[in-house]
């Protein structure tokens, strides 16, 4: 009997698509450990017994450590991590393996001085901190694809093996102003520009007398309130990201040529607000089969903020990926007891499958070494030992239901360009961004943070927050989405600049005026206009009116809006007169919706709660105020009381606790910040 090649491939495949279908269910809880801080056998087996021992079922290792495997130049020790590889099997631990390319040895450092961070003022810094590389140097590149190769060889089939870590928060760091940094970017905008002529129409040369004759005379931006023009500044920070992302996507290659359907994951702090790059190039490459980021909400339990703050982390790092969410970090420090675990839960809500507590020992030396773990500084466990012991025993009751795949039919709009192109603005993209994912979380409603030219916009509402920048592309397809039957809200300081950074000079929002059936002329200082307040309002106080009933809210500015066609929905009403502020405009099938505020919730709320039920948006779980909550599946619900009263839940029939072994008749109580996990009878 023949096999065709279709049958081999099923026959090849099957295995693998098994394989990668297991790690894609269940929860893991673990720890981020160091064992090359000392490379004591001993005390690492006694480690391992106790992770054993706390239910553990993963662990990070290698990050920031290149050096420990390749201690002089190609010199490479791995002898002594193999036995830690060995011992974690032996446990049961499945390990990230991070490629630990950044920070670069001191050794790669001395040969190649042009790795070297050159700050703006041209002052040559000796890397006396984490990820002061030039990320984008040839020479840095080769030997950390070097390392890659190394290290994935070797470790690709270990059977402790779970994923490899692709770099560790590649968004910090200083950007680098050397001379090398100077001429890559010269390549970079002869190949976007070809020729002068359209780089000094690009970059507006004519303003100030700065028309550039040669490639050569172009310069890097200064330090100082005045760095440069943003048509400039923004080519210069999609430079910088453009060759971190294209560096990663090379040892994400290696990893896939050494360790095949090994998965990969990463600690993806991209927002840093040293370095800053764009992270939906990876997020929707589909390369990054596992998503990360490190979990820090702070110490408190009683507050919420931080919780709220570092899911919109997990969020914002994860866009449209259907895949499930690492948080390959997670909060030990001087957490307030049952805090980390009333933020497991939390993570459990916005599609996490993993719990690693940063860090496993409180560290005896270098820059984190007042950072407190889960054992203290003699080796002994504290009380966060065991709170990730309970994390991990309750996770295993209840893993099978988990990873919880999000059902968003709202996308918000996140824009790399526009918070470079925003910076100067009183509210940047990414805080208008976060209000907006806040009206999803206190609604326990699923919500997508989108990259609006590369997804597919399969939502009932789109929210477009601050997109400042306005492409061609990224024009075209909210159009569409409007004219095919959806409707997008915008809001100020979107739609501002094109694609290069410069003001339309056409009607605004650019692109965009007739889909939204209004001109944005200006935009007024409340402060200033307060001068004339008919209510004596002051400061930034602005009474909004929206359908006859008025809102006190705040604004540093606000757009004038003049409507060509639009319905006026919302005034501001405590000014010299009444200007529209909100407007609705139909267009095609559809419904556009402009606010000529910043996103806030005061603002918002009111319509949005009209919008879900006019566009039968499906709502989150009924529960009272300071409960999240969401539907797992057909006949599974967690809920997690975030707040200090005991609060009830409304439930018709019977249900069993998953997680404490009890049943329930109709309504029952959750006791302040307790978890619960139901199956429905």
């Amino acid at each position: 009997m023949k096999t065709s090649k279709i049958q081999i491939l099923l026959l090849i495949a099957i295995p693998f698509l098994l394989s990668f279908g297991l790690k894609a269910q269940g929860l893991y809880v673990g720890t981020n450990y160091h064992p090359h801080d000392d490379k004591n056998i001993e005390k690492i087996k006694s480690d391992i017994q106790l992770m054993k021992a706390a239910g553990f079922t993963s662990v990070r290792m290698g990050h920031l450590a290149w050096d420990s495997y390749e201690p002089t130049e190609g010199q490479f020790d791995f002898d002594w991590f193999d036995k830690v590889m060995d011992l974690m099997n032996e446990a049961g631990i499945k390990v990230i393996l991070d490629i630990a390319v950044h920070p670069a040895p001191i050794w790669l450092h001395k040969k190649f001085p042009s790795i070297d961070v050159v700050d703006a003022k041209g002052n040559h810094l000796y890397p006396n901190h984490r990820y002061m590389d030039d990320a984008g140097d040839p020479n840095y590149q080769k030997y950390a694809l070097r390392y890659t190769d190394m290290i994935t060889k070797r470790y690709a089939k270990h059977p402790a093996l779970i994923a490899f870590g692709i770099d560790n928060e590649s968004g910090d760091g200083p950007i680098s102003y050397s001379e090398t940094v100077k001429q890559r970017f010269i390549v970079w905008l002869k190949n976007k520009y070809s020729n002068l002529d359209n780089l000094n129409k690009a970059w507006a040369t004519q303003r100030w007398s700065r028309r550039l004759n040669q490639f050569e005379e172009i310069g890097l931006p200064t330090a100082g309130e005045k760095n440069g023009a943003p048509e400039k500044i923004l080519d210069f920070r999609t430079f910088v990201s453009d060759e971190v992302n294209q560096f990663l996507f090379a040892v994400i290659d290696k990893v896939n040529e050494n360790a095949p359907g090994v998965l990969t994951n990463t600690n993806a702090w991209f927002y840093s607000a040293l370095k800053y790059i764009d992270w939906a190039e990876m997020a929707y490459s589909g390369k990054m089969a596992r998503e990360g980021c490190g979990f820090y909400p702070g110490s408190s339990l009683i507050t919420n903020y931080g919780v709220m703050n570092s899911s919109f982390g997990i969020s914002r790092i994860q866009f449209e990926s259907p895949n499930p969410f690492w948080c390959s970090e997670f909060t030990t420090m001087t957490a307030v007891p049952n805090s980390i675990r009333k933020s497991a839960y939390a993570t459990l809500m916005y599609g996490n499958q993993m719990v690693c507590g940063w860090t496993w020992q409180s560290m005896h030396s270098g820059e984190e070494q007042y950072l407190e773990g889960m054992l203290d500084w003699d080796g002994v466990p504290n009380r966060k030992y065991e709170e990730y012991k309970k994390i991990a025993t309750e996770f295993k009751k209840i893993g099978k239901f988990f990873p919880y795949k999000l059902k968003s039919e709202v996308g918000l709009a996140s824009s790399f360009p526009s918070q470079i192109a925003s910076s100067s603005f009183p509210e940047q993209q990414e805080n208008q961004l976060q209000a907006c994912w806040g009206l999803f979380y206190y609604r326990n409603m699923d919500a997508n943070v989108v990259e609006i030219s590369r997804s597919s916009l399969n939502y009932k509402l789109l929210i477009v927050p601050g997109v400042t920048v306005m492409d061609e592309k990224t024009a075209t397809k909210i159009r569409n989405f409007v004219k095919n039957g959806g409707t997008v809200i915008m809001t100020s300081n979107s739609a501002v600049v094109d694609e290069t950074g410069k003001v339309f000079a056409t009607t605004r929002p650019g692109r965009l005026s007739d889909i939204f059936g209004i001109r944005v002329a200006s935009f007024e200082e409340t402060e200033s206009l307060n001068e004339i307040s008919r209510k004596s309002y002051k400061g930034k106080k602005l009474e909004f009116t929206y359908k006859g009933k008025a809102i006190d809210t705040e604004s540093t500015r606000f757009d004038i809006i003049e409507p060509k066609g639009a319905e006026v929905i919302g005034s501001i009403t405590s000014l010299d007169k009444d200007y529209p502020i909100m407007t609705s405009n139909i267009y095609g099938k559809g419904r556009a919706i402009y606010v000529g505020l910043p996103a806030d919730g005061s603002i918002l709320n009111p319509l949005l709660d009209e919008l879900i039920d006019q566009l039968k948006i499906k709502k989150g779980p009924e529960v009272p105020s300071g409960v999240m909550a969401r539907q797992i599946d057909e006949k599974h619900l967690l809920y997690l009381n975030v707040s200090v009263q005991p609060k009830e839940i409304q439930l018709k029939g019977k249900a069993r606790s998953v997680l404490f072994d009890k049943n329930y008749q109709g309504n029952f109580k959750i006791a302040p910040y307790e978890p619960e996990f139901i199956e429905i009878e």
